[in-house]
């Protein structure tokens, strides 16, 4: 099983990690994180803990698990959810530990060969959809060869996203500095670490499980290292009195930059006397921005939304790679711009989408050569051959429409305050006021346009929150809410 040898200097005083010596391969895996989609993050670290601090977020994942297949328009678009693809997915494949394995680029066609050489000529990443012409499109294309690919004989060609012999020290809370002893001196001071004789010098070797476990701390603690290679402490949860600060503080940076564009709205039931949301209940299009937030790269988060407002340490490597200079340090400035500004993969997109979240383009043209697919226009033999499409995953063929979202009309769903999202169902949400122990005289259902500014809350506070809808809506009221008591006191 591969690992990765880090030399730590540990403050054997108060057991902790100040900072590790590491080459190429580690910060590489580290800059990964903020290119890997949030559902692919929580369906990692869900396997090493249930209960991982990221209440909202985890709650709509495990929302798109329990949801019918048949509430979505395919099958494809639910797989998307659970599994989403990383855009820089041909780079994260170099990496010297997988964090990912199931991030490899698949292509499926028709079953039927005529139907994909000379009639509808469709091609997909995923299987379970369907093609124009009814069949599964469950026939596996061998992939191309190409990929961004950092082998060579040299050393200085090693790297996915930093170059090859390079030096770096990474701290507790994963601040990335380029090796020197201003570096090192510097952390130990901030520590108040001022003897030499109080630090060790430890290596530690690190595997995939590892890893993971610092991708999990990293989102909600300050001192990853020290929690996953001395074993101190348990991943803390994240508070609320915590988040309700982060979300304040964000606010104020999006408070004059509200886009009204493809907005949508949902109906609050609120309890007056706690002045909370005790659940919503919306429509697909609300349900749809929610569940795209799995389909979002942690940097966008960290890049848009939360900067340094977020509980853990994930947001030092955001301005670790601000700082880094790009011609000397990273690969290319073409690869700053991925780690900094992170697209969502093809296909993961739909129209109107409040965020405005960009999708990668994948601009390569695909060919079709019988059981291979091809990047040229001609096969070995010299024949021209058939170019393909790529089918839009959420849209069955027969509807002619794409960059829908991922749920059908006309279905309506419940909402609960920490994202629960379920079909609606009056009788549910009357025993959920039971639960909450609140009086029918004592809430009000309100009806609130959701819009770019809301959206980023929204956003920010499925990842910092464990009330969400509260701390987007009602700690802070949009502006232009229409409130209506429609239940009598």
């Amino acid at each position: 099983m591969a690992t990765i040898s880090l030399k730590a200097s540990v403050d054997k005083k108060n057991n902790r990690v100040v900072f590790v010596e590491s080459d190429e391969l580690f910060v590489d895996i580290l800059f990964s994180f903020l290119t890997m989609p949030m559902g692919t993050i929580i369906h990692l670290i869900s396997n090493l803990s249930p209960t991982n601090g990221i209440v909202c977020i985890n709650n709509l994942y495990k929302s798109v698990e329990n949801i019918d297949v048949n509430y979505f328009r395919t099958e494809a678009g639910k797989n998307m959810l659970l599994h989403p693809h990383n855009a820089a997915a041909a780079y994260c494949k170099s990496l010297k530990l997988k964090i990912d394995d199931s991030d490899t680029l698949s292509f499926f066609c028709c079953e039927n060969y005529t139907c994909t050489h000379s009639r509808y000529k469709l091609w997909s990443h995923y299987k379970n959809l369907y093609c124009g012409c009814g069949r599964p499109m469950s026939r596996i294309l061998n992939p191309p060869c190409p990929a961004p690919s950092n082998s060579g004989p040299e050393a200085r060609n090693r790297g996915v996203f930093v170059k090859g012999l390079a030096r770096f020290v990474v701290s507790d809370y994963f601040q990335v500095q380029p090796a020197s002893t201003s570096a090192s001196i510097s952390l130990l001071t901030k520590l108040g670490v001022m003897d030499a004789s109080n630090i060790e010098e430890r290596i530690f070797d690190i595997g995939v499980t590892e890893v993971l476990q610092l991708l999990e701390c990293s989102l909600v603690s300050r001192t990853p290292l020290t929690e996953v290679l001395l074993a101190r402490k348990e991943v803390p949860e994240l508070r609320n009195e915590d988040s309700h600060q982060k979300i304040s503080l964000m606010r104020e940076i999006l408070e004059h930059q509200s886009e009204r564009n493809g907005e949508t709205s949902v109906r609050l039931v609120v309890c007056k006397s706690k002045k909370v949301v005790c659940y919503a209940e919306a429509s697909k299009d609300f349900v749809d921005l929610l569940f795209s937030f799995l389909t979002i790269p942690l940097g966008y988060l960290m890049n848009e939304t939360l900067g340094g407002q977020s509980k853990g340490s994930i947001h030092h490597l955001n301005d670790s790679v601000i700082d880094l200079d790009a011609m000397k340090y990273l690969k290319s400035n073409e690869i700053k711009e991925i780690l900094l500004n992170p697209k969502i993969a093809p296909g993961s997109g739909y129209k109107n989408q409040p965020l405005g979240v960009r999708e990668a383009v994948d601009n390569q043209q695909y060919y079709y050569d019988r059981s291979v697919i091809r990047t040229e226009s001609k096969c070995p033999g010299g024949s021209t051959l058939p170019l393909l499409t790529m089918m839009d995953p959420k849209s069955p063929y027969k509807e002619g429409t794409e960059g829908g979202g991922f749920l059908l009309d006309p279905a309506m769903f419940t909402v609960s305050d920490d994202l629960v999202v379920t079909p609606i169902s009056p009788v549910s949400e009357l025993s959920l006021l039971e639960k909450l122990k609140i009086p029918f005289n004592d809430i009000y259902v309100c009806e609130v346009q959701v819009g770019r500014e809301e959206a980023s809350r929204l956003l920010a506070a499925s990842f910092v929150s464990e009330s969400a809808l509260t701390d987007t809506f009602i700690r802070k009221m949009p502006k232009d809410a229409l409130i209506s008591d429609v239940l009598k006191e």
